[in-house]
């Protein structure tokens, strides 16, 4: 009896390791054909992946694609770790633990693969937007995105991975949109500017080193453009910060563009009786003599109108870089005093003549 019971444990005994073996077998059958594919994957992204990407016009396709190829063989490889554990008649907590940890792994290699691809993207773009002299917003823009991208990629890969393991999303999704509600309601001015320099980035008024002038008089050069502000380098080297709420909303003057050449105009007057076309001649051949006064549009002189005590005259001429402006004014302002000396050409001042009339001609008694 003892040994009929002997050789049934034996017999159960062979049997167990022969399922086993079999189970093994199986898991290490998928992990085996999955490596292989992953090898097929990396050979045909390597090898005739570019020859499709080569019918496109850009090289776009061409860097994503050597950027996702590691990862994408690697992402295969994984896949196949997660069926083959999963394949197992493990026990309920260990073939949570061990399909788990595959099922973390390949999400993360996921996610790094999107990413990739994102990122690779907004590089391409940031280099066509620096050829294009897009004003810096390569620089400024597009690594906020890149983040907001990884936030989000990260976010739905741990949404996805908590939802595997039977986790309640759907408590944490309405807990995260209320709390966004509440902080949306408590910093309203907040995301007011954020979203106003969402759209100085992207509609670019005005870029970085450009100067432009605010509808109260005030200018500078731009320096930054972040998310709550921008900041000013106004001419007396002073920082001027700028709500972008305030700047969206209010008259912008964009002296830099469309080029950085501007209009200077200097306005004098002449004493009444002097010849105006020579005065005119005399203008416009000083403001030649100014070798950074441009040829093309020439510099020309106007009788504009007629004042209490002089005639009114304005010199407009045209200079390279608006930067020059006041000193090339300052230059033309001192030439046209030597020269309208040397013509006999004078600047009257203003004067009042007053008459006092003696209404009452009879002179004043005092009574004694």
């Amino acid at each position: 009896m003892n040994r009929l019971l002997d050789l049934y444990r034996v017999q159960e005994s062979d049997s167990l390791y022969l399922f086993w073996g079999k189970e093994i077998l199986v898991a290490a059958l998928i992990f085996v054909a999955f490596w292989l594919l992953s090898s097929f994957v990396s050979y045909f992204l390597t090898v005739w992946g570019p020859k499709f990407t080569s019918f496109t016009s850009t090289d776009l396709d061409d860097r994503i694609l050597a950027r996702i190829t590691p990862p994408a063989a690697l992402l295969v490889i994984f896949a196949g770790l997660y069926l083959a554990v999963k394949s197992l008649p493990l026990a309920e907590k260990a073939h949570t633990i061990g399909a788990g940890i595959a099922f973390v792994l390949t999400m993360v290699i996921l996610t790094n693969i999107i990413y990739r691809s994102i990122d690779e993207t907004l590089v391409w773009y940031a280099a066509r937007l620096a050829d294009s002299d897009r004003g810096g917003l390569d620089k400024q823009l597009l690594p906020l995105i890149e983040k907001l991208a990884m936030i989000f990629l990260i976010g739905t890969a741990l949404i996805i991975i908590l939802k595997h393991f039977n986790y309640d999303i759907l408590s944490l999704v309405t807990a995260l949109g209320i709390g966004s509600l509440a902080i949306g309601l408590a910093a309203k001015d907040t995301l007011a500017n954020m979203i106003s320099g969402f759209t100085l980035m992207i509609d670019r008024p005005f870029r970085i080193g450009d100067r432009i002038q605010l509808n109260t008089g005030q200018s500078g050069d731009v320096i930054d453009i972040g998310l709550r502000s921008t900041k000013i380098k106004t001419l007396d080297n002073t920082l001027l910060i700028i709500p972008n709420a305030d700047l969206c909303n209010t008259t912008v003057i964009n002296q830099a563009f469309p080029d950085l050449k501007t209009r200077g105009r200097i306005n004098v007057g002449v004493a009444y009786g002097s010849d105006v076309e020579q005065v005119k001649q005399v203008m416009n051949a000083v403001a030649l003599e100014i070798d950074e006064v441009l040829r093309d549009p020439a510099p020309e002189s106007f009788f504009t109108a007629f004042g209490d005590s002089s005639m009114q005259m304005a010199l407009i001429f045209w200079v390279e870089d608006y930067t020059r402006l006041f000193s090339v004014t300052d230059r033309i302002n001192s030439l046209l005093l030597t020269r309208f000396s040397e013509h006999n050409l004078s600047i009257p001042y203003p004067t009042s003549t007053v008459h006092i009339h003696n209404l009452n001609p009879e002179p004043f008694e005092r009574n004694e």
